[in-house]
């Protein structure tokens, strides 16, 4: 019955199958119940692994005029103290100028969002922006604001980074000259 229960239920732990062998009229106690799911090699629970959509390949092309398509992509560091700092980088592919640089300690999608925002009146916003498949870029809040925006988002595919080649030798330079230095 436990057996049952860990195939229908993996991420669940040892209270819930408890709870639940209780609720169907089973009467082991507690610790009979934990020796067996221990025996069983079920004291860690399963990991769904999180599925990254299927991008079809492209290959990296130039962009012909201004505003055509952006790179984003971060950076990470660290400060003197150990504190982890993580820096987003937003770039135009055309003339390889960098637009944003916005470091903070973590950033999330309404971050991203925001710096975005911020480079419209000056800049105007792309027609394509490229990523990769990192939390932040795959988010629902920044598919719908592309969406609101005409924005069309071009991912790369899981473990291809040439693919946003552009961004990555910036990230380069911006590591060596500085994020090292300073």
């Amino acid at each position: 019955m436990l057996n049952e229960l860990t195939e229908a239920h993996p991420t669940r732990g040892f209270d819930w199958y408890y709870g639940n062998l209780r609720n169907k009229g089973l009467v082991w106690n507690r610790k009979r119940v934990l020796r067996i799911y221990r025996t069983m090699n079920l004291k860690l629970r399963r990991k769904r692994k999180r599925r990254i959509l299927l991008r079809p390949k492209q290959p990296l092309e130039a962009a012909k005029a201004l505003n055509e398509t952006w790179s984003m992509d971060f950076l990470s560091d660290a400060l003197s103290s150990g504190r982890r700092v993580r820096i987003l980088i937003v770039m135009d592919d055309a003339n390889r100028e960098v637009l944003a640089a916005y470091a903070d300690y973590s950033i999330c999608a309404e971050k991203v969002i925001q710096v975005l925002e911020q480079l419209d009146p000056e800049k105007g916003l792309p027609l394509s922006i490229r990523t990769d498949n990192g939390p932040e870029f795959i988010s629902k809040k920044l598919a719908k604001w592309c969406e609101r925006n005409h924005i069309v988002q071009k991912f790369i595919q899981p473990g291809k980074p040439m693919q946003n080649g552009y961004n990555e030798r910036l990230n380069r330079t911006y590591r060596e000259d500085v994020s090292d230095a300073y």
